[in-house]
C-alpha cells in the first residue's frame, strides 16, 4: 500500500516550490509523482499540423519525487508524515493510512 496516493493533497518540503500545495495528479512506478501545478516548465513546441499542436511555448507539469512531499494534515495544518495500520479482526481486517500526529485516518 503506497503512502501517498491520487487525489492527495500534498506540500512540497524541498526544491523551488518548497512551502506550495497541490494534488496528486499521476503516482508513477519509479517514486515520482505529478503534483498539480508544481515544478511547472515552459517548454518550446514546435507546431504540428497532422496533430493540430500549435507551436509556441507551453507550460508543462513535470514530476517529483516523492521523497520531496509530505501529505497535507488539514487537522494540524502542516504537512505530516503516515503510516500504515490494520484495523479489525479476521475477515473484517484492512489496512488503513493514518497521519503520525494525530493517529487520524488520510481518507477521513
Amino acid at each position: 500500500m503506497n503512502k501517498i496516493k491520487k487525489g492527495d493533497e500534498v506540500v512540497v518540503i524541498a526544491g523551488k516550490d518548497k512551502g506550495r500545495r497541490g494534488q496528486v495528479e499521476q503516482v508513477f512506478a519509479n517514486g515520482k509523482l505529478l503534483v498539480d501545478g508544481i515544478n511547472v516548465a515552459k517548454k518550446h513546441q514546435r507546431p504540428n499540423p497532422q496533430a493540430g499542436v500549435a507551436g509556441g511555448v507551453v507550460e508543462k507539469t513535470l514530476p517529483i519525487d516523492r521523497s520531496n512531499v509530505m501529505v497535507w494534515n488539514p487537522k494540524a495544518e502542516k504537512g505530516d508524515r503516515v503510516s500504515i495500520v490494520t484495523e479489525g479482526e479476521g475477515a473484517d481486517q484492512r489496512k488503513v493510512r493514518v497521519f503520525k500526529s494525530t493517529k487520524t485516518p488520510v481518507d477521513a
